[in-house]
């Protein structure tokens, strides 16, 4: 008999001798549309048994003894300061023992928990941010940890030209104007400029934040907020690809999967063969 456990398939070094560690934060409490990316972690774990180790695209495999998962947290849903907390906590713990924190989640206000962390450790950091939406409300209907706010939260820690946005479609005025202004680099509806972003970088360190709604909802409708306009799956599959392998990169996240939303599973899968090809392009640098 052998013990039962469930990670992303690949993701099975033990913690001392991998490089990447993978966990969960099933958190949606402050979602404002359709709720259920809580249950994200568990469903691309279950649906990566679907996948070869091998990429075709980048003709590279994801080599076993790299990467470790601890599965998702346990988290205080009552209180969203305290589930950042929790979040921010194993992020540190991971940075400590020098290996690269990828969190899944979870709505997108998870990030903040893992940025808290990583701009403690590498405090001239920047951000480069994948999205459908803008996120830098001040605040949503009076909170300002909201998933619609996550990105101004972390311009709060990082502050003017760190902060690197691309595929953005949707949003208040205010916001896309506050980022035109300088605030951040902003290359709203494409990824088009992304190689030369990551150019002008150079050797920085990078933390990368996904949104998969940054994704059409043709081919990703299994997100809380879908919004049309957005980029096809080979473009953001390449694209998350490039940044992972090309920058300093310290953190990442994949968050905004909603499998309730996608009762025929092509959301998932679509999100696990991205987070496969990321996993391939760090564990290869």
């Amino acid at each position: 008999m052998q013990k039962n456990i469930v990670n992303f398939i690949g993701c099975d070094a033990a913690y001392e001798e991998a490089e990447t560690v993978l966990f969960g934060a099933p958190f949606d409490s402050t979602t404002s549309f359709r709720p259920g990316t809580r249950f994200a972690g568990a469903a691309i774990r279950n649906d990566s048994y679907g996948l070869e180790l091998y990429s075709p695209y980048q003709d590279k495999e994801l080599i076993p003894g790299k990467v470790y998962d601890c599965g998702d947290l346990e988290l205080a849903i009552g209180s969203t300061e305290h589930v950042l907390d929790q979040i921010r906590e194993c992020a540190e713990e991971i940075l400590a023992d020098g290996k690269l924190p990828f969190l899944i989640g979870g709505e997108h206000l998870v990030t903040l928990g893992a940025v808290r962390a990583a701009a403690e450790k590498y405090p001239d950091m920047h951000i480069i941010h994948f999205d459908a939406h803008t996120d830098l409300r001040t605040d949503y209907l009076g909170v300002e940890l909201s998933h619609a706010c996550v990105i101004r939260r972390c311009w709060d820690l990082l502050g003017d030209g760190r902060i690197h946005q691309f595929g953005i479609r949707s949003g208040e005025k205010y916001e896309f104007d506050w980022a035109k202004s300088g605030h951040t680099d902003f290359h709203p509806f494409c990824l088009e400029d992304l190689e030369e972003v990551i150019r002008k970088i150079g050797d920085v360190p990078v933390y990368f934040t996904l949104d998969l709604d940054v994704m059409d909802p043709s081919v990703f409708p299994g997100t809380g907020t879908p919004e049309p306009g957005g980029v096809d799956f080979l473009t953001a599959m390449r694209a998350a690809a490039e940044v992972c392998g090309n920058v300093n990169l310290i953190g990442c996240d994949v968050n905004e999967l909603c499998p309730p939303c996608d009762p025929t599973g092509a959301s998932t899968a679509a999100a696990c063969k991205i987070i496969r090809e990321m996993l391939i392009a760090i564990v290869n640098r």
